[in-house]
């Protein structure tokens, strides 16, 4: 065997030899514990969202910075990142362009096309109220009246506005004059604490407020009609063409006004007011993933009791209603199906939720594993295979020398059987080796030393040259097997 094929195994062994060492399987271990530590991290930690809230002037801001305050004492798996907006068109835009993963949205001004409903924070109805004595009973008689208005948003006139233009009638903010006169809507903004004063000086006939129908300003506006009124009694301006206006204004949603809602004797209102309105809705970007989805809704009404004691707000919030499960996700303003499974209480436990990327994991593992336990053994037969190479070189030196009495010839088998010992010596330094291959490699050159030793004195030479009176391989400590 020649040293140059000698030298380019030693090579190879050196550059492979590592990956059997138990140093580089403790080592692997300890990664794979790392990667799966923080794929468990990854999995547990709480999941930020970032929610556009507006307008900045009105409830929700109070009631998102509640329910994340929530999230945050309860250490829940959700977190939220509050902005806010002074107009819910700015909300809205926030979550079409993704700015947002959540957002309080008004879906007659500004609907999202990427927006799914959560939940509806509170729904608005339009209440038109006036003295019984005024004759103000339908949405006909407002023409050329007076309608005061205190808390006076865009939004609110945009739907005032959209609702007086569909029974014929124009909006206006300054007295119109001859024939647009007979179909004109004053719009006058009054102080919500002087509304009887407003009503008593007939500098309005009615006043309008868009607005929850049981808030406590809503129960307020009434009372201060029913205080200019002589016998108490008030009038509610009723839209009987109510489903009409949902078909034709889809964003829009029917309200009925229960009567005696307002109470008092006679109850008022005395019978059912159908009317319109809007809803403020928590909605969410459809690729909100669906179990994120759930995990929001639930924790909103679980933790309206908490954040009940900030604000009264809580009070208003509800699911939205759907018949199937069909009509809940193709309805004009569907709802998320994480919203879904919160509703129907199909959500998916860790196991359901991960349960791919478990399996996926354990199959890596026991992959990781058999490749393992296939390179040791691999790497094991290579090993056998390297040292009955040595051993078969030993036994060819043996035969070798039996008949050479070159000086030279046989110094370079006695450096050959050196060079050979001091391979198997840096093999066993690496890794654990066999005792009974040892005492084979060393029964070996023990033989071949041996032979040309002999082979020496019948050539007349000394025998006791330095390479034959090296250690016997069993002697050095190295090669215990421990």
């Amino acid at each position: 065997m020649s040293r140059t094929g000698t030298e380019d195994d030693a090579a190879t062994k050196v550059h492979t030899s590592w990956l059997v060492r138990r140093e580089t399987l403790l080592l692997a271990a300890a990664l794979i514990l790392m990667v799966a530590a923080a794929i468990a991290f990854y999995l547990f930690q709480a999941t930020t969202l970032t929610i556009a809230v507006a307008p900045r002037d009105g409830t929700e801001p109070e009631l998102i910075q509640a329910y994340a305050d929530g999230l945050e004492a309860r250490r829940e798996n959700v977190r939220l990142k509050i902005k806010l907006y002074d107009d819910v068109r700015d909300s809205a835009a926030a979550l079409k362009d993704g700015t947002a993963d959540l957002a309080v949205v008004r879906p007659d001004v500004l609907l999202p096309g990427n927006g799914l409903t959560l939940a509806i924070l509170r729904d608005q109805a339009m209440l038109i109220v006036s003295p019984a004595a005024s004759g103000i009973k339908s949405f006909p008689d407002l023409a050329h009246k007076r309608l005061g208005i205190a808390a006076h948003r865009d939004a609110d006139s945009t739907l005032l506005q959209t609702l007086l233009a569909y029974y014929g009638l124009q909006l206006v903010t300054a007295p119109a004059e001859g024939a647009a006169a007979r179909t004109s809507v004053l719009l006058v903004s009054i102080d919500e604490n002087a509304v009887s004063q407003a009503l008593t000086e007939k500098r309005v006939d009615a006043v309008v407020a868009i607005i929850a129908p049981s808030a406590p300003k809503a129960l307020a506006l009434v009372a201060a009609v029913q205080a200019t009124s002589k016998d108490g009694r008030v009038a509610f301006v009723e839209a009987s063409d109510d489903q009409a206006i949902i078909e034709r204004f889809p964003r829009l949603q029917a309200v009925t006004v229960p009567a005696g809602l307002f109470g008092g004797r006679p109850k008022v209102p005395a019978e059912d007011v159908k009317t319109v309105g809007a809803s403020y809705r928590l909605m969410a970007s459809a690729s909100l993933a669906r179990t994120v989805a759930a995990d929001v809704t639930q924790h909103l009404f679980e933790l309206r009791t908490l954040f009940q004691e900030t604000t009264p707000a809580a009070d208003y919030m509800k699911a939205p209603e759907y018949e199937t499960t069909a009509a809940a996700t193709s309805a004009r303003l569907p709802i998320h199906p994480g919203a879904i499974d919160y509703y129907e209480r199909e959500q998916r436990g860790f196991v359901e939720r991960y349960g791919d990327l478990i399996y996926l994991l354990a199959f890596l593992a026991g992959g990781l594993g058999s490749a393992t336990a296939w390179l040791r053994q691999r790497f094991a037969r290579l090993r056998r295979e390297r040292t009955d190479t040595v051993l078969d070189r030993l036994l060819e030196i043996v035969e070798a020398a039996r008949g050479e009495r070159d000086p030279k010839a046989l110094g370079e088998l006695g450096t050959e059987i050196d060079g050979l010992a001091a391979e198997i010596v840096r093999d066993a330094r690496m890794r654990e080796v066999e005792p009974q291959t040892m005492n084979m490699v060393s029964v070996a050159i023990d033989a071949a030393r041996s032979t040309i030793a002999e082979s020496r004195r019948a050539a007349g030479l000394d025998p006791s040259a330095p390479s034959l009176t090296a250690p016997r391989l069993s002697a050095v400590p190295a090669f215990s097997a421990e």
